[in-house]
């Protein structure tokens, strides 16, 4: 056999390398539910295993002080897909439908000629948690096998691409989402480029539904307590933590098969993988029961953001302290595959950054609390900032929170009467008046904001009731709604 190439065959060789080099990256976003910045290993929890994920971690570029801009599931998920804030689009509360006007990540992927997909919690469609999301609503994912809102791991609900028939995974829904994401890897793997999001809504409560075997691996009276955590909910702590560490662990094996398959097909070399959660977890701190968030601490808004992207060589394993807010997170993946901004985008791109992590950047990531809702009692508004070292939050009456990060990690010694750092307090004041200004929040009581989006509320004087915001058929009552 000629061991030479004749022209042709080496035109064709060249034309194939260069369409190969030119080809844009596939991505993958793994979006879980509730799970707070310090439950990682690699982030010093001291109880959690989390191996894969801390395995990626050292593959990755990891922003330590990631927020969730709004700590609460669909606000968070609608500023993810949009890249603006809950003030601009109106998605501040939890069950409301995202508007098709709306242009969502998907969308702007497939128009670049990407293959996209979605598997698990949704929670962005307002027609009731266990109603089928319609097609035309799907916002530009094409495959589908995914469900507005449940929490049943066990026997979780989905609809898929084509049916409109309710259906149940086989097994422990993060094994049975990661094992359809692994088939679909697979089967895209010659294909376009794909843009694949995985949702898995662990370690979300309900706790104890976690698998026994995980359960096993963390006796409760083993469990150490954060400092921050009164003494007096220890116990209880204990109890949640042996299911929320548990459906942790069980999800990094879960997701660690996905990212071995990727692997395995020779893909990571052309992928974008990120890792996030959609918001925290109190866990007691400060007196915070176990399921809440919302709140301005730490425990509620800050969130894992590692990104692992094709040729990330020496910088693979930087920690980052740049701030980084959830609107961020769609133009900077959109400026890591050389995809043009919308002019509606309120974040700002950081893949410079991430390409090149060399000299740390400081900045202000914002964050808010537009009408945080629980069961017990109403939580006031606020608004607030991360910078490199600081944590500032202003409710309607002034500021309430001035936190050294670096010194005081738990947030147990606030600043704000501290007179040594009033010239600091008075930089960070014009530095979140400068961020709502960018977006033309004047930072109103709750009421203008249920009232300017025509949000109908079951209130009193003093409580709204987020309980009954239904109709009886899960629609949160508003004019948003699609036919």
């Amino acid at each position: 056999m000629n061991r030479f190439l004749s022209p042709f065959c080496l035109l064709v060789f060249l034309c194939t390398t260069a369409l190969s080099a030119q080809r844009k990256p596939n991505v993958v976003y793994i979006l879980t539910d509730q799970w707070r910045a310090s439950a990682f290993g690699y982030a010093g929890d001291p109880n959690v295993q989390t191996p894969n994920i801390d395995q990626l971690a050292s593959e990755s570029i990891s922003f330590t002080n990631a927020l969730s801009v709004s700590p609460v599931c669909t606000p968070h998920r609608a500023a993810l897909m949009t890249g603006r804030y809950p003030t601009s689009t109106g998605m501040f509360l939890n069950d409301l439908y995202l508007p098709s006007e709306e242009l969502c990540m998907a969308e702007i992927f497939k128009s670049e000629g990407y293959n996209t997909a979605y598997l698990g919690k949704w929670h962005l469609d307002g027609h009731g948690r266990l109603n089928n999301v319609a097609a035309e609503r799907r916002q530009g994912f094409d495959y589908w096998k995914a469900l507005e809102c449940s929490h049943d791991y066990n026997k979780m609900p989905y609809y898929n691409t084509t049916s409109a028939e309710i259906k149940y995974w086989e097994s422990y829904s993060p094994f049975a989402i990661s094992k359809d994401a692994q088939g679909y890897v697979e089967d895209h793997a010659n294909d376009k480029p794909f843009f694949l999001m995985l949702s898995i809504a662990t370690p979300h409560f309900p706790h104890g539904s976690a698998p026994q075997e995980f359960k096993d691996l963390y006796p409760e009276d083993s469990i150490k307590i954060a400092p921050n955590v009164p003494q007096e909910l220890y116990e209880k702590v204990r109890k949640e933590l042996n299911g929320y560490y548990a459906h942790a662990t069980a999800t990094d094996q879960a997701i660690g098969e996905l990212l071995d398959k990727i692997k395995s097909l020779g893909l990571m070399e052309n992928t974008i993988v990120v890792f996030s959660a959609d918001h925290g977890e109190m866990m007691g701190a400060h007196g915070g029961r176990p399921h809440s968030k919302q709140v301005a601490w730490d425990e509620s808004v800050r969130v894992p953001f590692l990104i692992k992207y094709p040729k990330i060589g020496k910088y693979a394993g930087i920690k980052l302290r740049t701030p980084l807010t959830t609107p961020d997170i769609l133009p900077s993946l959109l400026g890591l595959t050389n995809i043009k901004i919308p002019k509606a985008v309120e974040g700002e791109d950081l893949s410079k950054l991430i390409l090149s992590p060399v000299s740390e950047k400081d900045g202000s990531a914002l964050y808010m609390g537009v009408c945080p809702f629980v069961q017990e009692k109403v939580h006031e508004e606020y608004r607030g900032i991360y910078t490199n070292q600081y944590a500032y939050v202003c409710a309607l009456s002034g500021p309430t929170m001035l936190y050294d990060m670096v010194d005081d990690p738990y947030q147990m010694n606030n600043l704000l009467e501290n007179e040594d750092f009033n010239k600091i307090k008075k930089s960070l004041d014009k530095k979140l008046d400068k961020e709502l200004k960018k977006i033309g929040d004047d930072f109103k009581p709750r009421s203008y904001y249920v009232e300017k989006w025509n949000l109908k509320l079951n209130r009193n004087e003093d409580h709204i009731d987020y309980q009954n915001f239904y109709d009886g058929k899960g629609l949160v009552q508003s004019p948003r709604l699609a036919n």
